[in-house]
């Protein structure tokens, strides 16, 4: 029994023996076979180094530390967005206000013919609406007993008068010449001129029926004079209106009422009369604001010597600000949340911050910066609300460490997707990616740029539109619009504007107002980077519907 206790122990101490030295020798040949953790870090630093600077484009770049929330974009993403800056600089800033004139008589020229006796109309020589009339120039004839009698009265008191020339009562004489004053003042409330009165004293015999004289030049707007009509005293027989000057109403929007000023310089263009500008001033500037068009009211004095401005007209009223030199910058350059305006700082390198302005006036094509930067700083034009995006981005972290972690990985998976695309891009119906293309839009996805000459027939007209360049790249072009009736003839007295946006999320839409020119309805427009535009026309004629047409547009890469 013994033995076998001592066998146990022996055969237990061996195998713990052999566990020990197995582990030592395990030990031992992992640590000389294994590199440690340190080595293994600077290894894979070392390896993901050498990775990047073999990536294309990436040898030599090496990103600049940055404030937070500014954003570091590398050249060759700069050149794929089309990031641009220009300098802020002190220029002339002339807002020019446009508005819809209405014209309408002077009322302070309108001119209303009555009498203050009753009687019967014997003939009528002003009898047209719309007919000319001078002063002086005689409207009627009438017959009137009362007239009739104080005509007679009259001759009476200047006998008496006569006779007592010579009496020595001086009573007398006095008595006689009140007489003559108050029947002859009686005649000219009666509307009697003194020519009329000093014809009567030469004839010495009243005039059964008396004629009626125009009191003022104008045209004859209302006629109620006809021939044997009894008439009394007040009512109305002729309207005449004087349209030597005219008044101009025009309804301001009351975003731009501070713009304009009393006796400001106005111009009206009238389709009637193309090419020719009519010259007035601001007169009077209404103290209250339709509350259904939120405009305001603005009356324009002008002179009228030839009469080509008939009442009732249509005209296009330019307002035109003092062009006094501001700090500016490009209106493309402001990103308007609503609360606030922020703009970019180029700070060279890559380098984009973002920065809270203080904005004034605007232009067609400049704003005027109050606060927030200085002359010579640059600030972007182009792309703005990608760089917006990143910033967001870039404020919940280290910009340059989610460029390593993420960005980098995304550019290496980027060649790797769009290289498996490529056998999918040109199947029926598909945009680009593979991805299908959305209704009317299979060209525009197609990826490939295209010359933009489309017509089409919209509310009894015919449009068409152009670009300059004929295949329009990412930069400037030139959006041209031909309007035409069914004829074939141009329609030039149209207002334009052209709203272009690209279709994806933090895209703003664009307004550009267009011109008329040679035939062409024609405005820049700023299509930042490549892929399909959508091009909206807003037409406004007179007189016609509003008409809203949408064409897409496929931008090509350049500048």
């Amino acid at each position: 029994m013994k033995r076998e206790t001592r066998r146990k122990v022996i055969m237990t101490s061996l195998v713990a023996l052999a566990l020990l030295v197995g582990l030592v020798g395990g030990y031992l040949v992992v640590h000389k076979t294994m590199p440690s953790m340190h080595a293994m870090k600077e290894t894979s630093k070392d390896q993901g180094s050498s990775a990047m600077k073999d990536m294309p484009g990436m040898a030599g770049m090496s990103l600049p530390a940055a404030p937070p929330g500014a954003v570091v974009i590398p050249a060759v993403q700069r050149q794929l967005i089309g990031v641009r800056s220009t300098p802020v600089k002190y220029a002339p800033l002339g807002q020019e206000v446009r508005a819809v004139g209405t014209v309408t008589y002077d009322e302070r020229k309108l001119t209303q013919v009555n009498l203050r006796v009753s009687g019967w109309i014997q003939k009528v020589f002003v009898d047209a609406v719309g007919g000319p009339v001078h002063k002086d120039e005689p409207l009627l004839t009438l017959y009137s007993p009362d007239l009739l009698a104080t005509q007679d009265e009259y001759l009476l008191a200047l006998r008496s008068q006569a006779q007592l020339t010579g009496s020595p009562m001086a009573e007398a004489k006095q008595g006689a010449a009140a007489l003559v004053a108050s029947a002859r003042e009686r005649l000219k409330l009666w509307n009697l001129t003194d020519q009329q009165i000093a014809e009567l004293e030469r004839r010495g015999k009243s005039e059964a029926v008396m004629t009626i004289y125009a009191p003022s030049s104008g045209i004859v707007l209302k006629r109620e004079a006809l021939p044997g009509k009894y008439v009394e005293p007040g009512m109305m027989l002729y309207e005449i209106a004087d349209i030597s000057t005219v008044w101009i109403y025009a309804d301001v929007y009351d975003a731009q009422m501070a713009s304009v000023k009393l006796n400001q310089a106005a111009g009206v263009q009238f389709d009637a009369y193309p090419g020719e500008a009519f010259k007035g001033k601001v007169a009077y500037l209404y103290p209250y604001v339709n509350e259904a068009t939120r405009t305001m009211r603005v009356r324009l004095e002008m002179p009228n010597p030839r009469l080509k401005l008939k009442p009732g007209m249509y005209g296009t009223v330019l307002l035109t600000t003092d062009t006094k030199a501001r700090l500016v910058v490009p209106k493309e350059a402001v990103l308007d949340t609503g609360v606030r305006q922020v703009i970019f700082l180029d700070k060279g390198e890559g380098v984009y911050v973002p920065t809270e302005v203080k904005i004034g006036r605007r232009s067609e094509e400049t704003v005027e910066i109050l606060e927030g930067v200085k002359e010579g700083d640059r600030v972007v034009t182009s792309a703005t609300f990608l760089l917006d995006a990143e910033s967001k981005l870039a404020s919940t972290g280290n910009m340059q460490q989610m460029m390593g972690q993420i960005g980098m990985a995304d550019w290496q998976m980027r060649g790797a997707y769009e290289a498996k695309m490529d056998d999918m891009k040109n199947m029926p119906g598909m945009g680009k990616g593979g991805v299908p293309a959305p209704p009317g839009r299979e060209g525009a996805m197609s990826g490939q740029a295209k010359a933009v000459s489309e017509t089409r027939k919209v509310s009894g007209y015919v449009l068409t539109l152009s670009t300059v360049p004929e295949i329009p790249k990412s930069g400037e072009n030139l959006l041209r619009l031909k309007i035409a009736d069914t004829a074939g003839k141009p329609v030039s007295n149209a207002q334009v504007v052209f709203i272009y946006t690209m279709p994806m999320p933090g895209m703003t839409d664009t307004k550009v107002p267009a011109t008329y020119k040679e035939g062409i309805y024609e405005g820049k427009a700023m299509l930042g980077m490549s892929g399909a535009w959508d091009v909206t026309a807003n037409i406004t004629i007179s007189g016609k519907p509003p008409i809203s047409e949408k064409f897409i547009l496929q931008v090509g890469g350049g500048m």
